[in-house]
């Protein structure tokens, strides 16, 4: 029987406060009460930003509503583009706020957050699309931009390193993914050993799978299914233990590492889904994020 719960103290305080505010069954709830659970969750555990940091929103398009993070030392030209989580179905400029001030802190680079278009309102591919929309509107102006997703944000996030390869657009110097939905087989490996694991379900999954409602097979929408991973940007991808999507992110990482694509990859033994919310509070979601953010602010520096 594998252990299905961790143990560090921090992770499991995060948790009650996570089962407090959004409950298991919250997928069966309408979905403007899920996202009302994930707003106030997102509020809980909100931060106050760094100090000098700025942000602006501005319209990509006239259509495409997008958060401007400059911190106070700009180190670097590079863009940092962010796509939040959320199963595709909840989040906004605001869930993701204060990590993506952090991250740009850190990197000392210009981060764009995008309110992509959720589902069900809006099926595959709008959110890619969006997104899409947004990289171009920076690699156009000349920026050279560093991808990073977390979720069904980090699954956004390598569709797009896998559409600008089809477009042939250059200037992508790195991709990363936290904790990432990739297409994997809900079947096998830990999409079964996880199926019940804290703060993510596979039927979660299915879910949000139905929601989004993407073709099968599709490289953008599910990566793990891409013909070939050869000349793809370098990744750095964290995933935790006890997630159902850990396997995704395993196979991800062989998959580009075997095409000769450099790779950083981070398994997180103590942590659950979601643990980016708990960074203040947890030591190993603590030393997890701080990798995200080196990652970041390596390849920003590429």
């Amino acid at each position: 029987m594998h252990q299905s719960m961790p143990t560090e103290t921090g992770v499991l305080q995060f948790l009650k406060i996570c089962d407090s505010f959004y409950p298991a069954d919250a997928v069966d709830a309408s979905i403007s009460q899920q996202r009302q659970w994930y707003d106030a969750l997102c509020a809980r555990f909100d931060q106050h930003v760094p100090e000098g940091l700025t942000s602006a929103d501005a319209l990509v398009s006239d259509r495409i509503a997008t958060r401007h993070y400059r911190p106070k030392a700009i180190r670097t030209e590079t863009a940092l583009l962010y796509l939040h989580g959320g199963g595709f179905v909840v989040g906004s400029l605001e869930s993701h706020h204060a990590i993506c001030a952090e991250i740009a802190d850190f990197a000392g680079a210009e981060l764009v957050s995008v309110d992509y278009r959720l589902a069900p309102e809006n099926r595959w591919p709008a959110q890619t699309d969006d997104c899409f929309e947004v990289l171009k509107h920076l690699l156009v102006s000349g920026r050279q931009v560093v991808l990073i997703g977390d979720s069904a944000g980090g699954n956004l996030a390598a569709g797009l390193a896998i559409r600008a390869r089809q477009q042939r657009l250059g200037g992508i110097t790195g991709q990363v993914l936290i904790y990432p939905a990739l297409g994997g087989d809900l079947l096998s490996g830990s999409y079964r050993e996880m199926q019940n694991a804290p703060g993510l379900r596979t039927s979660d999954v299915a879910y949000y799978r139905a929601m989004v409602k993407a073709p099968p097979g599709d490289p953008v929408a599910e990566p793990l299914a891409a013909a070939s991973f050869a000349e793809l940007p370098a990744a750095f991808i964290t995933v935790a233990h006890f997630d159902p999507l850990r396997d995704d992110g395993r196979r991800y990482a062989a998959k580009l590492a075997r095409a000769g694509v450099e790779v950083w990859f981070r398994e997180e033994p103590q942590l659950v889904h979601a643990w980016l919310r708990a960074r203040h509070m947890s030591d190993g979601a603590r030393v997890a994020f701080r990798a995200v953010c080196e990652a970041a602010s390596r390849f920003a520096a590429a």
